[in-house]
């Protein structure tokens, strides 16, 4: 009898680029593993997958996972995504980004995806600072916290990355949490069928640099506090006000149907062409 295969062997590249970079606590191997289980329930093979990053701690992924991948640069994996889309239109493509690699520098790629509505999923794992290049604080870092930029507390309002997403015109937003790794699969399952431009932002624990920086205790501490946090979207939207101040929803909060930017190109291209007898 032939023994199924692991989908940890399926999946990544394992003779090759193990063991992993990530910090022990980080999240990312979470947010991981919940990718490649959506992709093995979906029943998509490797080469139907495309994964690309630009440059972040969780930038590194395609490096470990054994589909069509592009590493490239920072806050330009959507351009670079957009690229495969255009060209192969049937090919699922997932962008896996930081929040300072798709809000900073990339956020100007991300609203004109997410405008255009082309079929991509990004996963922005948000850890609230710059994990790989020395702790600098992010757009999503909270007011106050400290950052090797912002030894006295951060200053700026932070950006809440789904709300603008949605603004941009997202037909698929969502958010959850590396606790929450069932629910997180089944999100990532649902923005993968989802036709048009999915974002999930899956909040992410950065122990090593952003815990300890704020004294956020131990990684199991972290989680913990994503458990208080992160509160179902119907049960958040009944929060008084002045009770989610320190919470945020999650779950499902943009899913509505639009036309798909590659389906209009196709269409527009089909037009333009001669009608038999006129060429």
């Amino acid at each position: 009898m032939k023994i199924p295969q692991k989908r940890i062997h399926k999946f990544l590249r394992h003779g090759k680029k193990f063991p992993h970079v990530w910090c022990p606590g980080c999240s990312n191997g979470i947010v991981l593993g919940a990718i490649i289980r959506a992709v093995d329930e979906l029943g998509y093979e490797k080469d139907d997958m495309a994964m690309v990053s630009g440059i972040g701690c969780s930038s590194r992924m395609p490096v470990y996972v054994d589909f069509n991948t592009l590493h490239t640069l920072h806050g330009r994996a959507i351009p670079f995504a957009t690229g495969i889309k255009m060209v192969k239109p049937r090919m699922n493509v997932c962008v896996v980004t930081g929040d300072g690699d798709s809000s900073a520098i990339g956020g100007n790629h991300l609203i004109h995806a997410a405008r255009r509505n082309i079929d991509l999923t990004v996963i922005v794992i948000n850890n609230n600072i710059y994990g790989m290049t020395g702790g600098q604080y992010s757009p999503t870092t909270p007011t106050g916290a400290i950052a090797t930029t912002t030894r006295y507390g951060n200053l700026d309002p932070v950006f809440d990355i789904c709300k603008l997403a949605e603004g941009a015109g997202a037909t698929f937003v969502a958010r959850t949490t590396a606790y929450h790794a069932v629910e997180a699969q089944s999100i990532i399952k649902q923005a993968f069928e989802h036709k048009g431009f999915s974002i999930v932002e899956v909040v992410s624990a950065c122990p090593v640099i952003y815990g300890r920086l704020n004294k956020q205790g131990s990684p199991s501490d972290m989680m913990r506090d994503m458990k208080k946090r992160g509160i179902p979207v119907a049960a958040y939207n009944k929060l008084p006000e002045e009770e989610k101040a320190d919470k945020y929803p999650r779950g499902i909060l943009v899913n509505i149907k639009k036309p798909e930017y590659t389906q209009r190109y196709a269409e527009l291209i089909q037009s333009l062409q001669p009608e038999k007898g006129d060429e």
